[in-house]
């Protein structure tokens, strides 16, 4: 039987977030998920049906940032 898995936001977030900088597929391997759900997620974000939050910096990005203020 097949068992579904059940993501909240923010991880959803972070996870588009991730494919956008490194590509689905190599987001998908490094989180464990299958790339057609990331896929999905990407698709929702592009449309407008997933919030992002303010600006869509990456965790790496916006360190960056921080050290340069």
């Amino acid at each position: 039987m097949r068992q579904t898995r059940s993501y909240d936001k923010e991880y959803k977030v972070q996870a588009v977030k991730l494919a956008k900088s490194r590509g689905r597929k190599a987001a998908a391997a490094k989180l464990g998920i299958p790339e057609g759900t990331l896929s999905g997620w990407v698709h929702k974000a592009k449309s407008g049906h997933m919030d992002l939050g303010f600006g869509e910096q990456i965790f790496e990005t916006a360190l960056t940032l921080v050290a340069e203020n």
